[in-house]
């Protein structure tokens, strides 16, 4: 099967005043994988977690799998290996471009979370996965997109979602002394506090903390 990269609509495309405009990730796209690779602040447990999320998953072939903000591609690889009918969306052309190399296999959707699926996304899906990504987002911004994607889900499917994370406020402010000049606050995770509003959306959610700075959510309707 050839690799499709698919556009939505460009008139819809853009987002200004960006917190993290694309072109940043075009830029970071060359030396993505050297930076996760280091195994420290923010990527201490960064293989782990990309390991966990595929045994949560459970891969196994012809699995229908969407992969949020798939960035060069190594979350979406492993479920590649075991034959998933594979599906990858990300905001940067440079990140997708990366990930095509590496999956020839999947079909790659450039598309903003933040906006409407396109059309070429709307079947059902087994397992919603994503690493990394909704750090990049408020709270309130994290619900409203994951609040979405309940329709895209297959009978028992799941949303499984690694990503920068701590069980409270007291956990990321221990980390963020013990990181010192290494720390950049963006909109990490608390469990404590978004495990409520998911469960206000409807889902079943289950964390675990992973490292000292990152953790998984599985969620199931």
């Amino acid at each position: 099967m050839q690799n499709k990269l698919l556009y939505n609509d460009a008139g819809n495309f853009m987002i200004t005043n960006d917190t993290f405009p694309r072109s940043e990730f075009d830029d970071w796209a060359e030396t993505y994988d050297l930076s996760v690779s280091t195994n420290k602040f923010p990527f201490t447990g960064y293989k782990t977690v990309l390991k966990k999320i595929a045994n949560l998953a459970g891969v196994k072939p012809r699995l229908r799998v969407l992969d949020l903000g798939t960035g060069t591609g190594n979350l979406a690889i492993r479920f590649a290996r075991s034959n998933c009918d594979l599906w990858c969306t990300d905001f940067s052309a440079a990140m997708l471009e990366k990930a095509r190399q590496k999956i020839p296999s999947a079909h790659f959707v450039l598309n903003d979370l933040r906006l409407d699926m396109p059309s070429e996304i709307q079947s059902p899906f087994d397992r919603v996965v994503s690493a990394y990504v909704f750090h990049h987002f408020e709270l309130d911004q994290k619900i409203r997109i994951l609040g979405k994607l309940i329709r895209l889900l297959a009978p028992r499917g799941r949303i499984i979602i690694g990503d920068i994370s701590f069980h409270d406020l007291r956990n990321l402010e221990k980390v963020k002394i013990m990181e010192g000049d290494n720390w950049e606050d963006e909109f990490y995770w608390l469990a404590d506090e978004a495990i409520p509003a998911l469960e206000n959306l409807g889902f079943k959610v289950e964390y675990t903390q992973v490292s000292s700075c990152a953790g998984i959510f599985v969620l199931q309707v």
